[in-house]
């Protein structure tokens, strides 16, 4: 059986939005060694769009040949995620809207899944297309599901073995309904979601485990019983003692030892899902300024790469499990 353990982090950043997360090669592989250590075996991240194809037929692949050779060379699988709109697809517009002309985006995808189809398997279809900030304007999936049908059809004839997962769904249970009404059943291989709770909130962990529970029943009634679920997205703020951070969307912030028994409590928690194949922690490194929030410290490792509790929590849990295997 394939190790459940994931991770999400932005390979990718290497912009002034970002703090140029990612500036150089030698950042690159520290991160990856982090990884190799910390023993994740899946890493989601993203294939933007504007960076790939900046002019429309014009394609520069030399960053991302670089992230996708560190990832095969060190063993990972990878999650790849397909978007956001390129600028110049969405005149008028903003990075978060769909293309007027989806078949722009279509032939964006196939381009990216030839070319990385020997290395990258596994492919995300956009981000949390049911939350305004990263789809706008909100239709209750309707245009949303028709690019996930149109680029699941190219996947699967660009590269027949490839699985598709619908983009990450952020809003619960009511857009796993959604993606079912609006028709899209046929089009994804797994069910993606993500799932955020607050480790000082009493019920914290009955609520994480109980959605993939619910959501289970939803694809089961939709003759969908026999894929499998992944939680692209899990994670909450790991802030180090004595240092001011706003609190996260989700209130006060914990501290870094709570973090650490939040990541053995989740693995724990979804893993005894007999439906739940993937949980992804979200994120690796700690991000600098960039939500100017607690949400900048998710990490397993902090923005020097220095590794918190939470990191040898996520070594354990991964024993743990190669243990009851």
């Amino acid at each position: 059986m394939q190790s459940p353990f994931g991770v999400l982090e932005f390979l990718n950043w290497n912009h002034g939005w970002n703090n140029y997360k990612y500036a150089t090669a030698e950042d690159l592989e520290k991160a990856v060694a982090l990884m190799k250590e910390a023993g994740v075996s899946w890493v989601r991240t993203d294939f933007l769009w504007e960076e790939i194809e900046p002019e429309a037929g014009r394609f520069e692949f030399a960053k991302y040949d670089h992230i996708m050779g560190l990832l095969h060379k060190n063993g990972f699988n990878v999650l790849g995620v397909l978007g956001y709109s390129a600028t110049w697809a969405v005149a008028g517009k903003k990075w978060n809207s769909p293309p007027d002309d989806i078949s722009l985006f279509v032939n964006f995808a196939k381009v990216v899944i030839s070319r990385y189809k020997d290395r990258v398997k596994y492919w995300e279809i956009w981000n949390e297309p049911d939350s305004p900030t990263y789809w706008e304007p909100q239709d209750g999936l309707k245009t949303y599901c028709g690019l996930l049908k149109e680029v699941y059809l190219a996947a699967k004839k660009e590269a027949p073995d490839c699985k598709v997962l619908n983009g990450g769904l952020a809003s619960g249970l009511s857009s796993v309904n959604k993606l079912y009404d609006n028709g899209c059943g046929a089009y994804f291989d797994i069910l993606n979601i993500h799932i955020f709770d607050s480790p000082l909130n009493r019920n914290a962990l009955h609520a994480v485990a109980a959605y993939p529970k619910l959501a289970y029943k939803v694809m089961a009634r939709n003759g969908d019983g026999h894929k499998k679920i992944w939680v692209t997205e899990t994670g909450c703020p790991g802030v180090k003692s004595g240092l001011k951070a706003a609190n996260w969307w989700m209130g006060k912030n914990p501290g870094e030892r709570q973090q650490a028994e939040w990541v053995k409590k989740v693995y724990a928690g979804l893993l005894k899902d007999k439906n739940v194949e993937a949980v992804f922690w979200a994120f690796f490194r700690d991000t600098k300024e960039h939500w100017n929030n607690g949400t900048d410290y998710f990490g397993l490792v902090r923005w020097d790469f220095s590794k918190k509790p939470s990191f040898k929590a996520y070594q354990k849990a991964v024993s743990a499990w190669k243990k009851s295997q």
